[in-house]
């Protein structure tokens, strides 16, 4: 499922979402998005680590 947009209180949002059915989607705004940019290699690591 691709990521969608949404606003709140005027602000664009990215909404993830695990399925149609996902209640609880994962959104962020431009600020967090920027972060997670910037960190997406530590991000890497992290989910390489906990998986197994």
């Amino acid at each position: 499922m691709p990521a969608t947009e949404s606003e709140f209180k005027g602000n664009a949002m990215i909404v993830l979402s695990q399925g149609d059915e996902d209640k609880f989607p994962f959104q962020f705004g431009l600020k967090k998005a920027k972060l997670v940019i910037e960190y997406i290699e530590d991000i890497k690591k992290f989910v390489e680590k906990h998986s197994e």
